[in-house]
């Protein structure tokens, strides 16, 4: 996926719309969380073995699938706005994931 040229495409689709003076960090955030929400409404009465057999169903999938594009969509337009650089903030906070959460040291062979 070119995070670039996808972000360029959804400037165009905004621009196209006149939508650009909407779009400011704070109403993108806002729909990203909505979005977030609606995908989260789709698991929200599942046992968590429903939740993990549900986008076997053909339609399920779909749904979810839809939600989780528009999370990503509102994400890069948020991203693209604060003018982040998202594969460089992704590996500086798998860094400080790493130290804050470091895996269990492996037991003595023995």
């Amino acid at each position: 996926m070119n995070l670039p040229a996808l972000q360029q495409t959804l400037r165009d689709f905004a621009a196209a719309r006149r939508w650009q003076p909407f779009h400011t960090p704070k109403n993108l955030s806002t729909a990203l969380m909505v979005e977030a929400a609606e995908l989260a409404e789709i698991f929200q009465w599942m046992s968590a073995e429903e939740s993990q057999a549900a986008h076997l169903e053909p339609v399920m999938k779909q749904r979810i699938a839809d939600e989780v594009a528009d999370v990503l969509l509102y994400l890069l337009q948020l991203a693209d706005q604060c003018a982040i650089d998202l594969p460089g903030a992704v590996a500086h906070k798998l860094v400080k994931n790493a130290i804050k959460h470091p895996a269990p040291a492996a037991a003595p062979r023995g």
